[in-house]
């Protein structure tokens, strides 16, 4: 591939998707799920082929990242391992408090764009939502869509209950979901329509 092929390469570009915002993160369009029966299965316990009931949940990544890296180097050929499936959430890339604010917006891209990317390709997905400091709410909230159902995590929230809370009741004024799909025990303060996904192990699949 010559040099201009490459500065051209959508993939190295990462620029076919609208957005909204000053940081150019790619925008996730608000998408109607049934709200009945939903559940979910870890991106990696994912099969070529699958049972029926299997391929009536959601793909969640709510995994250590490098699980589910391939998702944004290699879309393409992970896309089909995706598709099959009801819908999709978007990366659980990993945002902490001490990481600078480059590699937060570097994860936050990473998870807008796999999720405009599926829907580009007509896959049904949700975003998921985290947060940390309150100087980073307008980045992590970037990109997402008003009205919809998004996807939140409580696990290892325990120890920082405060500052999630902060955030969750952040999310709710910024974004109004119609629905949230809690991935693990919430806590009493959450408020919203709830979606409660019980966590079972990741070696299981499923939750």
């Amino acid at each position: 591939m010559t040099s201009y092929e490459i500065r051209n390469n959508p993939l190295f570009l990462r620029n076919a998707y609208f957005s909204d915002n000053v940081w150019d993160i790619p925008c996730i369009e608000k998408q109607d799920l049934s709200l009945q029966h939903v559940s979910l299965i870890a991106y990696s316990a994912t099969k070529a082929r699958d049972s029926a009931e299997n391929y009536q949940k959601g793909v969640h990544f709510f995994l250590d990242d490098y699980r589910f890296r391939r998702v944004y180097t290699h879309p393409a050929e992970s896309l089909g391992r995706i598709a099959k499936y009801a819908f999709a959430l978007t990366p659980d890339s990993s945002t902490y408090t001490n990481m600078p604010r480059w590699r937060i917006m570097e994860s936050v891209a990473h998870s807008r764009w796999c999720g405009a990317y599926w829907q580009s390709e007509g896959l049904l997905v949700v975003p998921t939502v985290s947060w940390a400091n309150p100087n980073t709410y307008d980045l992590r909230f970037a990109g997402l869509p008003r009205g919809g159902v998004v996807a939140v995590s409580t696990l290892g929230c325990k120890a920082a209950k405060g500052s999630f809370l902060a955030g969750y009741q952040e999310m709710l004024r910024r974004l109004q979901p119609r629905a949230i799909i809690c991935f693990g025990r919430p806590f009493a303060e959450m408020g919203g329509q709830l979606l409660v996904v019980d966590y079972i192990s990741p070696r299981k699949g499923v939750a």
